[in-house]
């Protein structure tokens, strides 16, 4: 109940920074490019650095935040709120965005059911207008007034906090939280939720921040699966080399957490892995410019700074060294023997997620959807891998990929990881349901076109 609980709110969290990562994206680019210490530094463009990090990206998870809670509506007023925490503020206002946002939201989606069939016919769109402007002129003052400061006092101990921890050299140490959370699919929620606003206040800073790297770095999992390659065994074994490149290039990391969740001790390697990825980042002085979203190791070097690249991917080589060599002494010691190999994969079978429901029965199925935190990533992944079983099958079947919060109203069956399932529910109640644990290789996806097909 509490890693549910908690995966919510990471994922909450999460879901008002991952649809604006282009935009975090773009700003790292003109960043690493235009500013005095950039690629081909130009004054002129690099004054697009400063308003961006300022206005422009709190601005979007404002806007996303409230939109998570009362759509576009939601959305609006949860922008106008956030524009209080950043004018009372001298800093990137990343967390007041994420609290503002949804408290606009939620203000005016309040209002707005307390209206509800209360407004004389002919003018609902004077009082729609006028009561979304009064509550935002209202928590827009009382952003600038009261919650600005307190959320400027609260960054400022933080950021005194982790720069203590950098300064004692105890950064290495996050990855005994940091690589765990990843295995019970909080990456999403670490990594934009936490890390990236702690990242960009720190490139605004020094050009460059080691936050995007401590939980995108392909380096732990990859270790993980060059063992399952060379010394794993039977399914697990074959399976490797495929998910490496979706892995390793695609910078899908979910495709390895059931692999690690198949022999639960293998968190010792990608811990260690983890840890020794940091020690090498922090000790050459690695950072990136934005956070390399999917966490790929193209991605990785895109966001490297000019100069700053070795450093990045020595690090990845080493916690991928790590990783690996005490993965393949845990699989060698612990790992499943040939006789128990069947148990192993009814366990990955179990973990690949529940089951079909009737979902070909009573309807025609025109479209299904893939839906996850983000809608890229693991989702696209499933997608795709449908996909071509559903043109295989020469079924005349639309599938798609979004993220939980768009999934559309005309889909016939949702597909998402078991943890997202009761909220895609609630998006789409209509529609049927399928629960998996990993995107590919999962044995549901051949049930569901064989029924179909019938």
């Amino acid at each position: 109940m509490m890693r549910a609980k908690i995966q919510a709110f990471g994922r909450f969290l999460s879901g008002m920074v991952m649809p604006n990562i282009g935009a975090f994206i773009a700003w790292g680019l003109i960043t690493a490019f235009f500013i005095p210490t950039g690629w081909i530094p130009n004054e002129h463009l690099g004054k697009l650095v400063g308003p961006m990090i300022t206005y422009l990206l709190p601005l979007l998870i404002g806007y996303t935040g409230g939109k998570m809670v009362h759509d576009v509506r939601g959305g609006v007023v949860g922008a106008v709120a956030t524009m209080g925490v950043i004018v009372g503020s001298d800093i990137p206002m990343f967390m007041g965005a994420m609290i503002m946002g949804p408290l606009g939201g939620y203000v005016i989606k309040k209002v707005d059911e307390a209206l509800k069939d209360r407004i004389p016919a002919g003018f609902e769109m004077l009082v729609n207008n006028f009561s979304a402007g009064i509550v935002g002129m209202i928590v827009t003052l009382l952003a600038y007034s009261a919650i600005g400061p307190v959320v400027l006092g609260l960054n400022k101990v933080l950021a005194a906090g982790v720069q203590a921890i950098v300064n004692m050299g105890l950064l290495p140490l996050a990855s005994i939280f940091i690589e765990p959370g990843k295995i019970l699919f909080l990456n999403n929620a670490i990594n934009h939720g936490i890390l990236g606003p702690l990242g960009v206040a720190e490139v605004a800073q020094k050009g460059k921040s080691i936050f995007f790297l401590l939980e995108t770095n392909p380096g732990p999992g990859l270790g993980v699966l060059l063992a399952y390659w060379l010394v794993g065994k039977g399914m697990a074994k074959q399976s490797a080399p495929g998910a490496i490149i979706i892995h390793f290039f695609g910078g899908i990391h979910e495709i390895y957490f059931p692999y690690v969740l198949m022999n639960p001790i293998l968190v010792i390697a990608v811990i260690l892995g983890g840890a020794t990825g940091v020690f090498t980042f922090a000790a050459l002085g690695a950072g990136l410019v934005a956070t390399p979203s999917p966490g790929s190791i193209f991605a990785e070097i895109a966001m490297a700074p000019k100069g700053g690249l070795i450093p990045v991917l020595a690090g990845i080589a080493f916690s991928a060294l790590v990783s690996f060599l005490v993965s393949s002494l845990l699989l060698k010691r612990f790992g499943q023997d040939e006789e128990d190999l069947e148990a192993a994969k009814q366990m990955v079978s179990q973990l690949k997620g529940g089951k079909v429901h009737d979902a070909a029965k009573g309807t025609k199925i025109r479209k299904i959807v893939f839906a996850c935190d983000g809608g890229m990533g693991s989702s696209a992944m499933g997608a795709s891998v449908l996909r071509r079983k559903i043109k295989e099958a020469g079924l005349d079947i639309e599938v798609v990929h979004t993220a939980i919060n768009e999934i559309p109203d005309d889909a016939d069956i949702v597909i998402t990881h078991r943890e997202l399932t009761a909220r895609a529910k609630a998006k789409a109640p209509g529609a049927e349901h399928v629960s998996i644990e990993t995107f590919v290789n999962n044995p549901i996806y051949d049930e569901l076109v064989k029924r179909l097909k019938k």
